[in-house]
């Protein structure tokens, strides 16, 4: 089996496969594993440029059991603010949304008695979906589930049905608006840090019930970290992977996918081709769009270039800063005057997420040191017209570009960065004084950078955009329709965070889940398993803000100051 593509979903399904038996061969374009996923060194500094929160860091639910069976977080502390994210005004004032539903249910109320009944409506759905999350299905995909367990399945969500309804129904732009108090009316659009209009509540109670549970962590070690350890994992089963490896043709025999050529004129065979890379560059560059139903090809060459149909990419400003903020929070979403958001290229809504990334991951900087992780949503678009001189191409043939990346940036690309930079660290200096004279180091990336990487299109990470009913749930009904394939190809799936909708968790459970229809197709019974001999992870909750005077039981403990870890981590 040859996997196009070494990020989580690659990984993941490289170890799954080995788990049943097959022999698997990952060929990553990077020079390291990971994908999106990823970390860069700069001096001394660590940037970590991915997980925030990792849905399934702890136990209760099925997402647990899939990093458990991909060893990426046994023997690794999981850390956890009891803060999910904090709101901040344009005056200032602050909405802490707390991981306990009583205390952001008595903090919300204090900022807003008006509103007590709105809040108690939302914080008494929030403890619903903490129950709810134990029965989430992740293990087994919908479409090889057969009628009686589609029952089971759904007859599990039935106390919880309403609360799941009513929350998928109603957007948060709207639900928002039942608040009187005009912060509170802003802050929950932006609990998940940048505002989502197309998203409906659920996901908001998704994310925070999860945190709630405590299973909603970053793990030590961080981004990189985690991809290492998983690809530990997958060679440790005996998995063979090869970086600086750009596929650029899926090969073709009778309808049969049987191997691939790389752009460097190497073809390596195989009986199974499983793409878990950049699904447009699959299936319409590498297959040359031959396999293409009517949903895929409206998908992959019309609704893909569509505003709003995937997730948008990032611009992000890194410091690494020579002294410590003990006064800075960890995570909090600053709502931006209209003069400051002007000048940031790109920004889709007037906000900036801003991690003092130090509290998340220690070990990644010196002592004594902070790394401040500044980031916007942003389209590639904007970035795109900025650019000038010539694009790379790689090898064209049969008359197709196959690959387009972006290799020179000009003036007014490099001017808009610059002016990104200086506009964040001109906003973080008014804020935290003495901050912009303590930066040792510095780095921005956009979009651009994305594609550059990871070849995603447009720099979306991860992918389809959920809740589009002409994008990402038109992809999801297919997948469960056909499974992860196209018709007419024999021995082609598809994996990786491009065949679903959602982050990490997705990318890794489509790998387990393509390799059920695999192991289903050739007669196998289907296996995975945890490596015992593993040390479990520690969970650790990190109090953050303001002391609660309702609080009946002690404040868990701050973590000490770590020392430096090694980059295998």
């Amino acid at each position: 089996m040859i996997i196009i593509g070494g990020g989580l979903g690659g990984l993941a399904t490289g170890a799954y496969a080995r788990m049943n038996g097959y022999r698997t061969h990952v060929l990553e374009m990077h020079e390291i594993p990971g994908g999106s996923c990823t970390s860069w060194d700069r001096g001394d500094f660590t940037f970590d440029w991915c997980v925030s929160w990792l849905l399934g860091s702890g136990p209760g639910n099925e997402m647990h059991q899939i990093w458990l069976e991909l060893g990426a977080i046994q023997g690794k502390e999981i850390r956890q603010f009891d803060v999910f994210n904090i709101v901040r005004g344009r005056d200032g004032q602050a909405v802490y949304f707390y991981s306990d539903p009583d205390r952001l249910e008595r903090h919300l109320t204090e900022i807003s008695p008006a509103d007590a009944r709105q809040v108690r409506h939302f914080c008494r759905n929030l403890r619903t979906f903490q129950r709810a999350l134990a029965v989430y299905p992740f293990l087994k995909p919908v479409g090889m589930m057969g009628r009686w367990e589609r029952w089971r399945m759904l007859a599990s969500f039935l106390p919880y049905f309403n609360s799941i309804r009513r929350s998928i129904t109603e957007l948060m732009t709207d639900y928002s608006q039942r608040f009187q108090h005009p912060l509170l009316r802003e802050a929950f659009n932006h609990v998940l840090y940048e505002k989502h209009p197309e998203f409906p509540v659920l996901p908001f109670y998704f994310q925070l019930a999860s945190h709630a549970n405590h299973s909603a962590g970053v793990p030590e070690g961080g981004s990189l970290g985690l991809a290492r350890s998983i690809e530990r994992r997958y060679l440790g089963l005996g998995g063979e992977i090869t970086y600086n490896a750009r596929v650029e043709e899926i090969l073709v025999e009778n309808d049969h996918a049987v191997g691939v050529r790389l752009s460097d004129g190497r073809e390596f065979r195989a009986d199974i081709v499983v793409a878990a890379c950049d699904m447009r560059s699959a299936v319409v560059d590498m297959l040359g769009g031959r396999y293409l139903n009517d949903t895929y090809r409206r998908l992959y060459t019309e609704t893909i270039d569509e505003p709003g149909m995937l997730s948008p990419g990032y611009v992000s400003l890194f410091l690494g800063l020579r002294r410590r903020f003990p006064e800075a929070d960890p995570c909090t979403t600053y709502l931006l005057e209209p003069e400051v958001a002007e000048k940031l290229t790109g920004m889709r809504h007037p906000s900036v997420n801003i991690q003092f990334r130090d509290r998340h991951y220690p070990e990644l900087s010196p002592e004594e040191t902070s790394v401040v992780y500044a980031t916007y949503f942003s389209e590639a678009a904007p970035w795109r017209e900025l650019r000038e001189g010539p694009e790379q191409s790689s090898r064209v043939r049969r008359g197709q570009v196959l690959h387009t990346l972006p290799v020179r940036h000009g003036k007014p690309y490099l001017a808009a960065k610059r002016r990104a930079r200086t506009t964040l660290e001109a906003f973080l200096e008014e804020r935290f004084p003495g901050l912009r004279e303590s930066i040792a180091v510095r780095d921005v990336s956009t979009p651009l950078t994305q594609v550059r990487y990871t070849a995603s299109h447009n720099g979306a990470f991860p992918g389809w955009q959920p809740f589009m009913d002409d994008g990402g749930e038109t992809l999801e009904r297919e997948i469960n329709r056909l499974g992860p394939v196209l018709p007419g190809l024999a021995d082609f799936y598809m994996s990786g965070v491009w065949v679903t909708v959602g982050g990490l968790i997705r990318a890794v459970a489509a790998g387990r889940q393509v390799t059920q229809f695999i192991c289903r197709d050739d007669g196998r019974e289907f296996t995975a398993e945890i490596d015992r001999s593993l040390p479990p992870p520690r969970q650790l909750v990190v109090p953050v803000g303001p002391p609660d005077r309702h609080a009946t039981v002690p404040p868990a403990r701050r973590p000490a100051a770590a020392t430096r870890a090694p980059r295998s981590v």
